[in-house]
């Protein structure tokens, strides 16, 4: 066992650990709050809800706990089980070119993990979603979409990855700053290619039809100073009973959506606040600053790659007896996430921060009570729970948790009323 191996398995256990006891509090603050609502929501949420949310929390978590271990089992097959070592003998076995061998590698352990994976995820859909009355998922869309996601993943993930093996491949000593800027142009080019090019191959993209609605919504727009390319509504009850609203792409590709649940579900005025948060996101630029923190940890990351594609202990402690620029990257992609599983709690941090900002922003721009009024609804509509234990939430949550949340915004009534 050398030192590779010694660090993996300690960052492991301390990994898994960690991740249990998180689980475990969550389960046990979510049980412990079943039987009371939340002093601020009793009179806006009945039990049934509130227990409904409760037990599908519960559900998730369990399901995500078991989802761990699966996965860390499947991690230590690829790696100290020798899993890659076996695929990548396989491979060379037919003599092609390392380019070509390494882009077969990679995407044989991709469509491998993905079916290893999927009892899982239909497990998710077909019984816990099923279960809390969430799921329309058809059998047929289901099939149709993981099709539709390995064609897209072939498509733009072959080209890809055989120009960054080959940056990889090549002598040059900085080739991971070459492979950074080819990955953040790709991120970029995605970012705005996603919303017409790509989503449209999963979900039928109609361009809003309530004039009532779409007049109040180019009003705030106009407020707002937001230039984009059509308001839409989205067919999410296709998959699913749960509603959400975003705002995708960069420059003059920018696209408002609506899940068609959402505005069965909320009034205008509701719809109005909902979308002034989201709004909040571009005029606070949270936008531009999620992309320069993924640029400084992609960075990041490809110098300890470049550190660690040279180290023999590197491919031997994780079981890969023969190194390659391709498996190097296969096993840092694999492992990497072992280590990051710490800087969690600084990224759900900063993200809470920008709910809290785009909600200021919603404050300003439409009506803070209209707001807690439409957020209330989607807690109920959605499932979710308002009593997350905090220190889950701390590390886990991308948005404050429901008490949290509607607290700052009421002080902004209060404010104002003041």
């Amino acid at each position: 066992m050398n030192w590779i191996t010694l660090i993996f398995l300690l960052a492991l256990v301390l990994s898994l650990g960690i991740q249990f006891w998180l689980d475990r509090r969550q389960l046990s603050h979510v049980l412990r709050h079943r039987d009371a609502v939340p002093d601020a929501f009793k009179e806006r949420i009945p039990l049934d809800a509130h227990q409904k949310a409760a037990d599908y929390t519960v559900a998730r978590t369990r399901l995500g706990m078991m989802e761990l271990l699966l996965g860390t089992l499947l991690l230590l097959i690829w790696t100290l089980g020798g899993g890659l070592q076996l695929l990548d003998s396989v491979w060379r076995d037919l003599a092609w070119s390392p380019l070509v061998t390494g882009v077969v590698v990679v995407f044989s352990v991709l469509i491998i993990s993905t079916l290893l994976e999927l009892p899982v995820s239909i497990y998710r859909t077909f019984v816990i979603e099923q279960r809390f009355g969430f799921n329309r998922t058809t059998a047929g869309v289901f099939i149709s979409d993981q099709f539709k996601h390995l064609l897209v993943l072939l498509i733009l993930g072959v080209p890809l990855a055989t120009l960054v093996l080959w940056l990889m491949q090549d002598a040059n000593p900085l080739w991971w700053l070459y492979v950074w800027a080819v990955w953040m142009g790709f991120s970029l080019l995605m970012l705005w290619a996603w919303p017409a090019f790509i989503a449209p191959l999963f979900n039928k993209f109609a361009p809003l039809d309530d004039l009532e609605l779409k007049q109040r919504i180019e009003d705030l727009l106009s407020r707002c100073g937001f230039q984009s390319n059509g308001v839409f509504v989205m067919d999410g009850s296709k998959r699913s009973s749960h509603g959400n609203a975003y705002f995708s792409g960069l420059g003059t590709n920018k696209r408002i959506v609506f899940f068609d649940t959402l505005l069965k579900s909320l009034n205008s005025e509701e719809v109005e606040a909902v979308l002034a948060h989201e709004l909040g996101h571009f005029k606070r630029r949270h936008i531009q600053k999620r992309i320069i923190s993924m640029a400084i940890l992609s960075l990041a990351g490809l110098a300890i790659l470049a550190w660690l594609i040279n180290l023999p202990e590197f491919y031997s402690g994780l079981g890969v007896s023969e190194a390659s620029t391709y498996m190097a990257l296969i096993l840092f992609i694999m492992v990497s996430p072992v280590f990051s599983l710490y800087l969690q709690p600084l990224m759900a941090y900063f993200s809470r921060k920008h709910e809290f900002e785009a909600d200021d922003y919603a404050a300003q721009q439409s009506n803070a009570a209209v707001l807690i009024q439409a957020l209330v609804k989607l807690y109920e509509e959605n499932a979710s729970t308002l009593t997350p234990d905090p220190i889950y939430s701390a590390f886990h949550d991308s948005h404050p948790p429901a008490p949290v949340r509607v607290a700052h915004l009421s002080r902004k009534l209060t404010g104002s009323s003041a």
